[in-house]
């Protein structure tokens, strides 16, 4: 079957897409990249929105952002609220839109952007988990072998060299892992059903009263004078990792399959670490391509792996 990528306005929410679920593996996963890029920017503009903003605020506001750009949309093209999945939406919601933003800022204030890229390297391990929970799909042996050996090569490079000290931003950084991958998966199953850009605006226009109130809430105390570096970073926040990020990304694992495209995953602590380089001033070793080089070809070589 071609790799070809389908027109998501060509997709019908009538007309489930599992027939072409995982048929597309090269297609999901160079979407899947897109959205891995656009992920990856998140922690280092996190520490610039810190400058200007409080954790709190940013979490509501970034959402309520996003949610207003998505409504919009949404209105334009005139689309029906899909009533039937209400519920995943909300889900969803609340594990992407305030889960992994929320626990992500907090833990900015206490280490640094690669330190967390490092931590976030167990993500595509538990998409795989929660793929195979939840799912429905079924990672054979060799699959669950490229994805432990993935993250492995992730975590040693990311140690070698490296003074890292187990603090309660780990913990944070724990419970986001936890909360962005299972909402990963529920939207990779609804995307299998709804064009991915619908999932991420429904999920953000059923949260948003939760965004409106906690904006409001954290107003007087969440702004700190944000000059113009800030303001920048909580737009980018909003309309990239928040709504832009997560088109690619459910697109991705609708026509892919959610445990494969979650492999792409892997490459975004390198993207955190060079992002990290070029926005913070961080150094960037030769050791990094070496490692970078060595997990795109894993993930190239398990893209093959049976999922059932």
């Amino acid at each position: 079957m071609s790799d070809s990528i389908p027109d998501p306005a060509d997709v019908s929410p009538e007309l489930p897409l599992t027939p072409a679920h995982g048929a597309r593996p090269l297609a999901g996963m160079a979407l899947g990249l897109v959205g891995v890029v656009i992920f990856g920017a998140t922690l280092p503009v996190t520490h610039i929105a810190l400058e200007g903003f409080s954790p709190a605020f940013i979490t509501c506001a970034r959402a309520l952002i996003a949610a207003v750009v998505a409504a919009i949309t949404l209105l334009v093209l005139k689309k029906p609220f899909p009533r039937q999945h209400a519920l995943s939406l909300f889900i969803a919601g609340v594990m992407v839109v305030y889960g992994f933003p929320g626990f992500s800022n907090v833990a900015m204030l206490t280490v640094p952007a690669t330190h967390g890229g490092i931590v976030l390297s167990v993500l595509p391990l538990l998409i795989t988990a929660f793929a195979a929970l939840i799912g429905g799909e079924r990672p054979g042996r060799a699959f669950w072998g490229w994805s432990i050996a993935g993250a492995t090569l992730v975590v040693i490079f990311s140690l070698s060299g490296a003074d890292i000290e187990p603090g309660i931003g780990d913990v944070w950084l724990g419970c986001a892992a936890l909360t962005v991958a299972y909402g990963y998966v529920i939207s990779g199953k609804l995307a299998r059903t709804l064009p991915g850009w619908e999932v991420i605006s429904w999920a953000l226009v059923i949260t948003a009263p939760i965004s409106l109130a906690g904006t409001i809430l954290t107003w007087k105390s969440g702004i700190t004078q944000p000059d113009n570096h800030a303001l920048m970073a909580l737009a980018y926040l909003a309309l990239g990792s928040m709504f832009a990020g997560f088109i690619f990304w459910n697109w991705g694992m609708a026509i892919g399959g959610i445990a494969r495209v979650g492999q792409v995953q892997l490459m975004q602590s390198f993207v955190t670490l060079g992002l990290s380089a070029l926005l913070l001033g961080e150094t960037i070793t030769p050791v990094m391509f070496g490692f970078a080089i060595a997990v795109a070809l894993v993930v190239w070589i398990g893209r093959n792996a049976k999922v059932g």
